[in-house]
């Protein structure tokens, strides 16, 4: 029997050249998605925000998760102002993109200190400590515990 090859394909990723010069680094965490951002002060052509290598809408495909990643910048008056790249890993779409509002956030008020009272304002400097939690020995879940029989 003959093994008949799959031809592969490969997953161009979009060119982003990384811009050069100062950046302001801060890194933000959601459930088990951990963000690191580095803002870099706006070129000539601002690529907006880069998330793993990809566009922020070509990443994040919904308009409500593309709005929260980009709600701190929009708050202090910097979408297009600025380049954001933003690597992302873990959790889901929801964690990671809540990780990267924080992180952007954070970065922000490094790259400027008078922006911390509108985002802290706005619940975008808060960590969000909700973690699962763990599976206990004896139940079938975290509290759920085994169904009850009388007989």
């Amino acid at each position: 029997m003959a093994v008949k090859k799959v031809k592969e394909e490969t997953i161009k990723k979009e060119e982003t050249k990384l811009p050069d010069g100062e950046y302001f680094y801060a890194v933000g965490k959601r459930k088990t998605s951990i963000a690191q951002v580095r803002i870099y002060l706006a070129s000539k052509a601002p690529q907006g925000v880069v998330v793993n290598g990809r566009n922020l809408d070509k990443y994040f495909t919904l308009e409500r998760l593309q709005a929260t990643v980009s709600a701190p910048l929009v708050a202090v008056g910097q979408e297009g102002k600025t380049d954001v790249i933003v690597k992302v890993v873990g959790g889901g779409i929801t964690g990671q993109a809540e990780a990267a509002r924080l992180g952007i956030a954070r970065a922000l008020v490094k790259f400027d200190n008078t922006y911390k009272k509108t985002l802290r304002d706005l619940g975008f400097m808060t960590r969000d400590s909700r973690i699962v939690e763990r599976k206990k020995p004896g139940l079938k879940k975290a509290r759920r515990a085994p169904q009850w029989a009388k007989r």
